[in-house]
């Protein structure tokens, strides 16, 4: 049977990216995105968000650290990965979104909106 492990989000960032590099020298980016959504009811407007890790590689990554900043606009495209994890004797789970493509929403007038995708579509890396 077929699998498909998809994410699309279009949310702002909650920080600036973070990167760092793995034992092996890669590049990676870190950064979280909050995805909000709004509702009326009859007596006021509610408000639910969603906080989101991202998690972009190589280019991806370099340029999610030179162009986005807190608060920006960022539609993401990528896939769903569940880490674990010990603390104090437990074993915990984390699940985040690894970006393959993501395009800048925020724009000044006339501006057309940049869009980046990572050249190793399903690059498997591993933090060490």
């Amino acid at each position: 049977m077929p699998a498909l492990n998809r994410v699309q989000l279009i949310g702002r960032l909650g920080k600036d990216p973070e990167s760092r590099y793995t034992p092996t020298g890669k590049k990676v980016t870190h950064f979280s995105m909050a995805i909000s959504t709004r509702w009326k009811t009859p007596i006021d407007t509610k408000e639910y968000t969603e906080w989101v890790s991202i998690e972009a590689w190589g280019r991806l990554g370099e340029v999610s650290q030179e162009y986005l900043k807190k608060g920006n606009l960022v539609y993401i495209e990528g896939r769903l990965k569940t880490d674990k994890y010990e603390d104090k004797g437990d074993t915990r789970y984390y699940t985040k979104v690894v970006a393959h493509a993501m395009q800048f929403l925020d724009r000044g007038a006339g501006d057309e909106p940049m869009v980046i995708a990572d050249e190793e579509e399903q690059a498997e890396y591993e933090l060490n």
